[in-house]
């Protein structure tokens, strides 16, 4: 006598609600728990034992993908396999795989989340995109080479950390016994002989807009009306990261005495930083003061995340001055402050919070300069505030 199967519908599915097993045919079963909660489950005979097997919750395993499911299984068993114990088999790890698993277990010892994102973004598709799905443990020397090749003359700074991180991964497989072997990506007494030395590369600088467009470039700025806007021009008047402003958070402001204490763990250096506002970056903080959703100075899309770290980038992007980095200003700054002022070298590295070297400028570092560093800040805002004139040099439409 024929097997009875596919005796239940696409409806009966939706609309049954009765707590046990509901056959299908094949050893296809639909499970309600007693909570109401819906499963696939497959019965087959291995060896005269009854074996049973989940196929995935319902609905997200329908009605057509769990008879799949099914098919797969009746012919495992066919074959003399257990399909279950064939299951349980772990499948090989792809490099995409275990550099998530890698990003993941030290998501936690990084500072903030700008760090995490770089090492996704330089793991994901925009670098590794030819690695992502191979097998962690077939990863070659050739493909790391692949990798780094195109962008180790053009991207120098890129490409050496890019290798470092992949290195990371491919270690991270190795402990824990993903892959076996010598590490590809390794630099000493391998990579270093089919690459030039970092020595012999161009310095990756972080591209700057001089000072002396910066006053027409902020005009359009305020003329923006978007939080990426505001946050940007606060960068700009406070000489600040990027990583520092975004993270920026309501209790590290003092709106009284205008100043703004950036945490160690925020800071590159490991170390607390006071902000002397400016009145206009006073304003600015003021200003979104009155209107503030959650923790964050600078609100992102999501509830309770701050601006994504790829805010910067796209506004400067519409902006048509996507050659110039959000980091640059400093450059300016730092520039101006040398060329156009008689402030001594250590206040202004204490206001971009550099690690100073001499007895002079530590004492500087001690002290904090704060009185010093407010006086030149607020002579950097009335620079880049003042109306356009002649001699102020205007921003081409696109760099």
């Amino acid at each position: 006598m024929a097997r009875t199967s596919k005796k239940l519908t696409a409806l009966d599915v939706k609309n049954q609600t009765k707590p046990g097993r509901h056959a299908d045919g094949d050893g296809l079963y639909l499970n309600i728990a007693k909570g109401g909660s819906m499963s696939w489950i497959f019965l087959g005979m291995k060896d005269g034992t009854r074996r049973e097997m989940g196929l995935g919750g319902y609905p997200a395993v329908s009605l057509a993908d769990a008879r799949t499911k099914m098919d797969e299984c009746r012919k495992a068993v066919a074959a003399g396999v257990d399909p279950i114990a064939a299951r349980n088999v772990e499948k090989p790890k792809t490099f995409g795989e275990c550099a998530d698993d890698f990003i993941a277990s030290m998501e936690g010892g990084w500072r903030n989340d700008k760090h995490t994102d770089q090492w996704r973004m330089t793991l994901g598709d925009a670098y590794c995109k030819s690695i992502r799905s191979k097998s962690v443990a077939e990863v070659s020397t050739d493909d790391v080479l692949k990798i780094l090749t195109p962008i180790w003359q053009t991207k120098a700074e890129t490409a050496s950390r890019l290798r470092g991180r992949i290195e990371r991964v491919l270690d991270y497989a190795k402990v824990k016994g993903w892959r076996q072997g010598e590490n590809p990506a390794l630099w000493r007494g391998h990579l270093k002989g089919a690459l030039p030395a970092r020595q012999k590369l161009q310095r990756g600088h972080h591209a700057a807009m001089g000072y002396k467009a910066l006053p027409a470039f902020i005009e359009r700025l305020q003329g923006a009306e978007a939080m990426s806007a505001r946050a940007l021009e606060f960068l700009i008047l406070t000489a600040a990261r990027s990583g520092e402003v975004l993270g920026a958070k309501w209790p590290e402001f003092d709106l009284e005495e205008a100043i703004w204490t950036v945490p160690a763990d925020r800071m590159k250096a490991g170390k607390e930083h006071r902000v002397p506002l400016s009145d206009r970056a006073l304003a600015i903080v003021k200003a979104l003061h009155e209107v503030r959703t959650n923790d964050y100075v600078f609100p992102g899309e999501r509830k309770d995340r701050p601006l994504s770290g790829m805010a910067f980038a796209m506004l400067m992007r519409r902006m048509k001055v996507a050659a110039y980095t959000p980091h640059g200003f400093r450059s300016a700054f730092r520039d101006w402050c040398g060329d156009e002022t008689t402030f001594q070298r250590e206040v202004a590295e204490a206001a971009l919070a550099h690690e100073v070297g001499n007895k002079v400028e530590a004492a500087y570092r001690r002290s904090d300069a704060l009185k010093k560093r407010r006086d030149l800040m607020t002579a950097w805002e009335r620079y880049c505030l003042i109306p356009l004139q002649d001699n102020v040099v205007a921003l081409p439409a696109r760099a």
